[in-house]
C-alpha cells in the first residue's frame, strides 16, 4: 500500500490524497460504507457501486467470523469475491464488538473470551488469532486486535488497557510478518492509538503507535459517548504526532458535521453505521440540513427527495411518497433512505476533497456545519 498527500488546505490541517492498493486507488478524505456482514444493510452491491461509488467498504471480524464463517469464505476465495466486489475492503479486528458485549466477556493478557451474541458459544480472540481471521476474508487493509474502552473510564484501567493493546500489537505484528496473504493480494495492517479521553495517555500511544511503522494508522476509542468537543481534542492532538506521510483513519466516525470537523484536524479515512442506521429510522441528510421523513409535514410534498440528486433515487421518489413508504413499514423506504444518506456522504467526501485541492475548504467546512445543523 501507498500513500500520497497532493494537497493541504492553507486555513486547516484537511489533507487531500490518494491511497493505492492491489485493489485499486482510494481518494481521500473518504468515507467507508459499513458492510458488517458482507453487506452494507438495504444496498445492492450494483447501487453501492454504480451510484454511491466508494473506493473503499468496510467489513466486520467478529461478525464474519461467526456468520457465514472462515470456512466458508475460504472456499468463496476471500470476502471480495464471495460478495461479488472488485474494489478495496477494510476489515475491524473485531475489537470494538467485543467491548459491546461487555456482559459476556472475559479480557485477559492472551486475549478476549467472549459468548456469542447468536447462539451463546464460547470463542476466544487472540491477536494472533484475530491476524488469522484477517487473513482468511482477505481484507486489504487489517485492523491490529485492540480494547476500546468505555467513556467514561477510570485513568487506571486505561492506562492498563492502552498498554495492553499496545503488547497486542506488537503480537499482531509478529504474527502478520510469520504468514502470507491467501488470495494472492496484499494485505496492509493499521495499527490503532487508544488513550480515552486522557491526554497524556493518548500522546504516549500515539508515539508507540508512530514508532511502529505502519503503512496506514487508526484512531480508536472515540466516538463511544464522549462530547464532540473531547473527540476533536483527541484527535487534534494525536494528528500531530503520526506521521503525516501515512494515511489516518477516525474509527466509528460519525454524523456529517463530526466527519467534516475531523477532516479539518488531518483525517483521512473514516466510518461510521450511521448513514445506513439512521436512514431506517427515517432520518435522512442534506447539505441543507436534516429530515424526518416520518413527519406528518411531508405527507403532502410531492417535491424531489433531495434535488442535488447524489443518487437516482433523490429525483426519482418525492417526500411525500418515502413518507408513505415509512408509514406502512414497506421496505423499499429504508432502501430508498439509505441509499440517498450513503450518496449524501460520499458526495460530502469528495467535496471536501475538491475544497481542499483549491485551498477554499475551511470557509467552505464551516458554512456547510452551520447548514447540515439545521433541522428541515
Amino acid at each position: 500500500m501507498t500513500f500520497e498527500k497532493l494537497a493541504v488546505d492553507p486555513n486547516s490541517k484537511a489533507r487531500a490524497g490518494k491511497i493505492t492498493t492491489d485493489h485499486g486507488t482510494i481518494e481521500t478524505p473518504i468515507f467507508m460504507p459499513v458492510g458488517t456482514r458482507a453487506t452494507v444493510k438495504g444496498v445492492h452491491q450494483r447501487e453501492l457501486k454504480e451510484e454511491i461509488n466508494p473506493d473503499i467498504i468496510l467489513g466486520n471480524t467478529y461478525h464474519l467470523y461467526l456468520r457465514p464463517g472462515t470456512d466458508i469464505l475460504e472456499k468463496a476465495g476471500g470476502l471480495h469475491k464471495f460478495m461479488n466486489w472488485d474494489r478495496n475492503i477494510l476489515t475491524d479486528s473485531g475489537g470494538f464488538q467485543v467491548y459491546s458485549l461487555s456482559a459476556n466477556r472475559k479480557i485477559k493478557e492472551n486475549g478476549v473470551k467472549f459468548k456469542s451474541h447468536i447462539d451463546g458459544s464460547t470463542h476466544l480472540f487472540t491477536p494472533e488469532g484475530v491476524m488469522d481471521i484477517q487473513r482468511k476474508i482477505g481484507a486489504d487493509i487489517i485492523m491490529a486486535f485492540d480494547e476500546c474502552t468505555p467513556y467514561p473510564c477510570d485513568y487506571r484501567y486505561a492506562k492498563r488497557s492502552m498498554h495492553m493493546t499496545h503488547r497486542w500489537l506488537d503480537r499482531c505484528v509478529k504474527r502478520i510478518n510469520e504468514t502470507d496473504p491467501l488470495y494472492g493480494h496484499n494485505q496492509t495492517l493499521f495499527p490503532i492509538v487508544q488513550g480515552s479521553t486522557y491526554k497524556d495517555l493518548r500522546e504516549q500511544s500515539a508515539e508507540y503507535i508512530a514508532n511502529v511503522g505502519a503503512e496506514g494508522n487508526a484512531i480508536g476509542g472515540l466516538s463511544v459517548g464522549e462530547p464532540d468537543e473531547e473527540m476533536y481534542a483527541m484527535t487534534d492532538h494525536v494528528n500531530s504526532i503520526l506521521p503525516e506521510d501515512k494515511p489516518r483513519y477516525l474509527m466509528g466516525v460519525g454524523t456529517p458535521i463530526n466527519l467534516l470537523e475531523n477532516i479539518a484536524l488531518g483525517v483521512d479515512m473514516f466510518d461510521c453505521v450511521m448513514p445506513t442506521r439512521n436512514a431506517r429510522n427515517g432520518m435522512l441528510f442534506t447539505a441543507n440540513g436534516f429530515i424526518n421523513i416520518k413527519n406528518k409535514k411531508w405527507e403532502d410534498d410531492f417535491s424531489a427527495i433531495d434535488e442535488n440528486a447524489y443518487t437516482w433515487v433523490d429525483t426519482a421518489y418525492s417526500k411525500a411518497y418515502l413518507r408513505h413508504l415509512f408509514s406502512v413499514k414497506e421496505l423499499l423506504g429504508l432502501q430508498i433512505a439509505s441509499i440517498h444518506n450513503l450518496g449524501f456522504y460520499l458526495w460530502l467526501m469528495r467535496e471536501a476533497r475538491q475544497k481542499i485541492i483549491d485551498g477554499t475548504f475551511r470557509t467552505w467546512k464551516d458554512q456547510m456545519v452551520k447548514n447540515m445543523n439545521t433541522r428541515l
